[in-house]
């Protein structure tokens, strides 16, 4: 028989084998049998070179167009086999109806954030950033917090390991690192970066020492804020409080300040405020901010003359905020990633 005659025969048996493979490895055994390095196809082309000049053209020919449909016929069974092995195994009732995709959403707090932000920005508010490890200076010292302060001490901050000067108390001014306590330390950098007048908020994740319960949590969210320019008055604090807190909670919202003390502003505030939601609680106003004006200490600490610049600043709980709106009464809810709670919001 010459080369010719076999070709066709060949071809004939490979596809049959190649059609028969019932799965994938089958496929590849067939594969490597006919048209692999040692395949019966492969020696077949192997023998070209022996046949006379004259038959070289048409076998060669007859050849390639048997392997191109060897190949065509291994690709398809491939795609038949890997679609059938990615079929269910159990037997499906096409009738059933399909099932609904849920579509994701902001988390609540997200959704808070993004609401103050918005309101902020409505009177010319920029957002600013800065690093969740501090060190001692910005976090402290340059806000007028002394060293023998209690917020400084191991029971109320999160010290880097290895960055705490003294363990035990308070270290010197400006040595350690900490998880920071607050977001006020955002405004120092955003200060000594930028000369007056500056109008920023600045949201963010801090940490305390608490042990969590309905209304504490170790990690929280805040949101502070900053104004400085020249001739800025406790009114201006006022009208922008009143502005936001309306946005946020209600057009019947009221806000009143309430006298207090914060290292880093004076005179200082806190803030209460009542709606329709605060009775319902059966209360008559609810804590929900701190403020005050700028203390000359943190100007100076910064460069700024506070003969010439006054300020004010701000500083509340994201979560506060979001757990009065929604009627939330575990600030916990929050954080256990409960698909259930979330898809509420």
């Amino acid at each position: 028989m010459s080369l010719l005659d076999e070709i066709e025969p060949l071809k004939q048996s490979a596809l049959a084998e190649l059609h028969a493979s019932a799965d994938l490895a089958a496929l590849e055994a067939a594969k490597g049998a006919w048209v692999g390095p040692h395949g019966k196809f492969t020696a077949l082309m192997k023998q070209l070179g022996s046949l006379p000049k004259e038959e070289k053209p048409v076998a060669g020919k007859t050849i390639n167009a048997a392997k191109a449909e060897l190949e065509s016929a291994l690709t398809t069974r491939r795609e038949q086999l890997e679609l059938q092995a990615a079929l269910p195994k159990e037997p499906i009732d096409w009738t059933l109806p399909g099932r609904r995709r849920t579509l994701g959403r902001p988390h609540p707090l997200t959704q808070v954030t993004d609401d103050i932000v918005r309101s902020f920005r409505k009177i010319g508010f920029v957002v600013a950033d800065g690093p969740e490890i501090e060190d001692e200076y910005h976090c402290f010292d340059a806000l007028n917090t002394p060293a023998d302060h209690p917020a400084r001490d191991t029971q109320d901050t999160f010290y880097v390991r290895g960055h705490r000067p003294e363990a035990g108390g308070p270290g010197p001014s400006g040595g350690g690192l900490v998880l920071r306590t607050h977001t006020s330390s955002v405004q120092i950098r955003v200060m000594e970066k930028q000369p007056p007048p500056v109008r920023i908020i600045v949201p963010g994740r801090v940490f305390r020492r608490d042990n969590a319960d309905a209304t504490h949590n170790p990690t929280f969210h805040q949101v502070e804020g900053l104004y400085v320019d020249q001739g800025v008055t406790v009114g201006d604090l006022k009208g922008t409080v009143e502005f936001v807190f309306r946005e946020l909670m209600g057009p019947d919202t009221l806000i009143r300040f309430r006298p207090h003390y914060f290292s880093y502003t004076e005179p200082s505030f806190e803030i209460d405020f009542s709606n329709a939601l605060v009775k319902k609680l059966g209360k008559d106003w609810l804590e929900i901010a701190g403020c005050g004006m700028v203390n000359p200490a943190v100007f100076e600490a910064v460069g700024y003359d506070p003969e010439v610049w006054t300020g004010w600043a701000f500083g509340f709980g994201i979560e506060r905020i979001a757990m009065i709106r929604y009627g939330i009464n575990d600030i916990r809810l929050f954080y256990e990633n409960d698909v259930r709670f979330l898809r509420q919001f």
